[in-house]
C-alpha cells in the first residue's frame, strides 16, 4: 500500500543514520550504550544467535552430516535479520511517512496504528498473524525447554516442566510489559554467555568438521558416527 513512500523510507533511514548530526550525537552521553543495549537485545530475538536454542531443533533434523545442517541453519539469521528485518524497517518508515499522524509511538501502539490505516483486513489481519506467531513460538520455546530438563533431568520430569512453564506463560501475559522484556533479556543472557564460552571451547571441532566436509567438497558425505 505505501509502495509509493519506500524508496523515501530509504532515503530516510540511511540519511538518518550516516548525517553528521546523527554521528556526532551518536558518541555524546548514553546514545551508543543504549543503542546497542536493545540491539543486541533485539537482535537474539530476532534470530536467536548465540543463544544455543536454535541447534536444539537442528540436532533433530534427518541430515547426512552435521555441516550440511550447520549450513542450513545459519541461512535462517540471514533470512531473519538482513531480509526480515530490513522489509519491518522500511513498513514502518514508509507508514510513518505517509501517515505522519501515527506518530513515533512505542512498537506495539505504532504497529497496530499503521495495520489500522489497511481498509476491511488490516486490524484482523494483525490479530491472525500475532496470534500464529505468539502460539508457534510458545510452542517452539517449550519444545527447547523439555529438552533441556529431558537432558539433564530425564523424561520424568518433562511433565513437571510443562506445569511450570504453562504458568510462566500465563504470568508473563498478564505482567507489565516492560518488566517481560527485561526479564526476557536477561534470561537470554543467561543462556548467551555460558553457550558462546562453549563454542570457543568447541571451536576446534567446528574447524576440524568445516574442513572435513566444506572445504574438501564433501557436503553429500553421510556421517555414519
Amino acid at each position: 500500500m505505501n509502495i509509493h513512500y519506500v524508496w523515501p523510507a530509504v532515503k530516510l533511514i540511511v540519511e538518518s543514520a550516516f548525517n553528521p548530526q546523527a554521528a556526532g550525537g551518536g558518541f555524546v552521553g548514553t546514545t551508543v550504550m543504549m543503542a546497542a543495549r536493545y540491539g543486541i537485545a533485539r537482535g537474539l530475538f530476532s534470530n536467536e544467535s548465540g543463544l544455543g536454542s536454535a541447534p536444539i531443533v537442528a540436532a533433530a533434523a534427518q541430515t547426512r552430516n552435521p555441516v550440511r545442517q550447520a549450513l542450513v541453519s545459519s541461512s535462517g539469521t540471514f533470512w531473519d535479520t538482513v531480509v526480515i528485518c530490513a522489509l519491518t524497517g522500511l513498513v514502518i518508515v514508509s507508514s510513518i511517512i505517509a501517515y505522519p499522524e501515527i506518530g513515533f509511538d512505542n512498537g506495539a501502539t505504532l504497529t497496530k496504528a499503521a495495520f489500522a490505516k489497511i481498509p476491511v483486513v488490516g486490524s484482523p489481519l494483525l490479530t491472525f498473524g500475532l496470534f500464529t506467531f505468539a502460539f508457534s513460538t510458545i510452542l517452539g520455546w517449550c519444545y527447547y525447554g523439555e529438552k533441556a530438563v529431558e537432558y539433564l533431568k530425564g523424561k520424568r520430569w518433562v511433565i513437571v516442566y510443562r506445569v511450570i512453564y504453562i504458568a510462566a506463560v500465563f504470568i508473563g501475559s498478564v505482567m507489565n510489559l516492560s518488566i517481560v522484556w527485561n526479564l526476557a533479556d536477561c534470561m537470554n543472557a543467561l543462556m548467551a554467555i555460558p553457550n558462546l564460552l562453549s563454542l570457543l571451547f568447541l571451536s576446534g571441532i567446528i574447524v576440524h568438521e568445516t574442513r572435513k566436509y566444506l572445504w574438501r567438497n564433501r557436503l553429500d558425505a553421510v556421517d555414519n558416527t
